[in-house]
């Protein structure tokens, strides 16, 4: 029984020595930084630029969605690099390969309907 929970210790040790390491980094930050405050480091600063007019601008929702896209199919690209390295092991060939059509499958119905709907069109 001990030689189960070695293994939970170890990684409880390094969860703890991990935590402890970024309190301290986080203690001694505060503890060595200057603080002085001034008006103009209170300022809300982006890019190197000036903060101008109201805080709240318009942006395009369109590349909000191109991003999205982009992310689903990230996440479908590292889904398939295991599937492939799983499919040629023994016992998992078909289930596996259909379990991966029926994956794709969403995919190819969520492409489609965003591309019906013209979000893929750059206008």
């Amino acid at each position: 029984m001990p030689d189960y929970f070695h293994g939970y210790a170890v990684v409880g040790l390094v969860a703890v020595v991990g935590v402890l390491f970024v309190a301290v980094a986080f203690t001694a930050g505060r503890l060595l930084r200057p603080v002085v405050p001034t008006p103009e480091k209170l300022l809300t600063y982006e890019c190197g630029v000036d903060p101008v007019g109201e805080g709240w601008a318009h942006t395009q929702v369109r590349y909000y969605v191109y991003a999205f896209l982009y992310v689903i199919f990230a996440v479908d690209s590292i889904f398939l690099f295991p599937w492939a390295t799983v499919f040629a092991d023994p016992g998992y060939g078909g289930v596996t390969l259909v379990e991966m059509f029926v994956f794709l499958g969403f995919l190819t119905v969520g492409l489609l309907y965003a591309w019906k709907k013209g979000v893929l069109e750059w206008t």
